[in-house]
C-alpha cells in the first residue's frame, strides 16, 4: 500500500478503517494513526447515499467515476472511486481514491497508471486470458459434442474483453461503432449464453417475428444488454411458482426519437420485449432503475441497468420499463433503428 501512488484505504468489515497508505493521508489531511479504528461515514460523505450500501456488500471488484465527495472538512471533490475484496478474509475491502481535480490541475487526467477504471481492467483482462487458454486446452481433448461449450467459454471471453474496454468510456461521449445486424443471430447468442448456466427450472418463450429487416446497433453491446435483461427477469421470477421468460421480437409504426446528439428525429420502429412474470421491482425504485448503485437485490451492486442504458443509448436506442400488475408481468422494451 506505501508504494502505491494512488490513496487507498484498508477497511475492515462495517467499514471500519484498518490502514490508511501515505497517499490516503495526503488526500484526507488526517494521519493513518487517526484514521484508525473510525468508522468510513465519519471520515467520508458522498453525494449518493446508496453508495454505502455498495461499499458494504463488499463481494466485488468495481469502480465508480466522477463521484461527489466531502473528505472531512475539506470542500467537495469529484473522485474515482475504486473496491475490491481482500482475497481471505470475508469482509474486509480496500478502497482506493484518485482526486479527478488535482489530476487535472497537472494535466495527467488521462494517465492510464492513475486511473481506477485502468486498473480495474488489468485485473479483470488477466483472468480471462487465463480462462480462454484453458478452455482451448480443454476443447482439444473434448468430443465434438461438447467441444461447441468451449468454444461459447472462448467467445464470451473474447466479448467480456471488449466490453471492459468499452466500460473505460462509459464517462465519455465515444460510442462503439454500429452496423447492420441480424436482430434473432443476436437474441440467440445472449439465449446460449444463459441457457449454458444450467438453470432449467425457468421457462423460456420466444415469440419472434421472422420478417423483421436488419437492425442497427454495436454487435457485443447488444449481446451485453440482452444478457443483463435475460438474466435479470430469469433472478426475479426464480421463485415464482411457474417461473417463465418471454422474448419477443416486432415492428412498432410511430416512435420518433429526437436525438440532440444527431440533430435529426430517429425512428426506432424495432422492439425487442423481454418479460418476466416475477414480482416486479419495488414500485419505489421504479422511475430510477436505470440510475447507478440503485437495485432491489439483495446482493445485487447496481450498476447493470445503468450500463444497459448507456450502451443501448450508444446506440441510438432507447429502453423503457413497465409493469402489468394485472397480468403479473414485468416488461423491459428494447427500441432499435433500422438499418438502411
Amino acid at each position: 500500500m506505501s508504494s502505491l501512488p494512488m490513496a487507498v484505504l484498508l477497511l475492515e468489515p462495517d467499514l471500519v478503517i484498518a490502514d490508511a497508505n501515505p497517499a490516503a493521508e495526503q488526500l484526507i489531511g488526517i494521519g493513518a494513526k487517526r484514521l484508525k479504528g473510525r468508522k468510513l461515514q465519519e471520515i467520508a460523505a458522498f453525494a449518493e447515499e446508496r453508495f454505502y450500501e455498495w461499499l458494504l456488500h463488499g463481494d466485488a471488484q468495481l469502480s465508480a467515476h466522477s463521484v461527489t465527495t466531502r473528505l472531512g472538512d475539506q470542500p467537495e471533490r469529484q473522485l474515482d472511486l475504486m473496491l475490491s475484496p481482500v482475497s481471505g478474509h470475508s469482509g474486509w475491502q480496500m478502497l482506493a481514491l484518485h482526486d479527478i481535480g488535482a489530476s487535472e490541475a497537472l494535466g495527467d487526467r488521462d494517465e492510464p497508471q492513475l486511473r481506477a477504471p485502468a486498473i480495474l481492467a488489468h485485473e479483470i483482462k488477466n483472468p480471462l486470458s487465463a480462462i480462454r487458454g484453458a478452455a482451448q486446452l480443454l476443447g482439444r481433448k473434448l468430443d465434438d459434442r461438447d467441444r461447441p461449450l468451449t468454444e461459447l467459454i472462448a467467445d464470451e471471453v473474447d466479448r467480456i474483453a471488449k466490453l471492459v474496454d468499452r466500460m473505460q468510456d462509459l464517462g465519455r461521449e465515444q460510442t462503439g461503432p454500429i452496423a447492420p445486424l441480424n436482430l434473432h443471430e443476436v437474441i440467440r447468442r445472449a439465449i446460449s449464453v444463459i441457457a449454458a448456466s444450467g438453470d432449467d427450472n425457468v421457462r423460456l418463450i420466444e415469440e419472434f417475428d421472422p420478417s423483421l429487416p436488419p437492425v442497427l446497433g454495436n454487435e457485443d453491446a447488444l449481446v451485453q444488454v440482452l444478457i443483463n435483461l435475460l438474466s435479470n427477469a430469469r433472478d426475479a421470477c426464480r421463485e415464482t411458482a411457474e417461473p417463465a421468460i418471454e422474448i419477443r421480437t416486432r415492428f412498432v409504426s410511430g416512435l420518433v426519437l429526437n436525438a440532440i446528439r444527431l440533430g435529426r428525429p430517429v425512428r426506432l420502429p424495432i422492439e425487442v420485449r423481454v418479460s418476466d412474470n416475477g414480482p416486479g421491482v419495488d414500485p419505489a425504485l421504479r422511475d430510477h432503475i436505470f440510475e447507478p448503485f440503485v437495485t432491489s437485490k439483495k446482493n445485487g451492486q447496481g450498476l447493470g441497468l445503468a450500463l444497459v442504458n448507456k450502451l443501448v443509448r450508444d446506440m441510438d436506442g432507447r429502453i423503457t420499463h413497465e409493469r402489468d400488475e394485472k397480468a403479473g408481468w414485468t416488461h423491459f422494451r428494447l427500441h432499435l433503428q433500422l438499418a438502411k
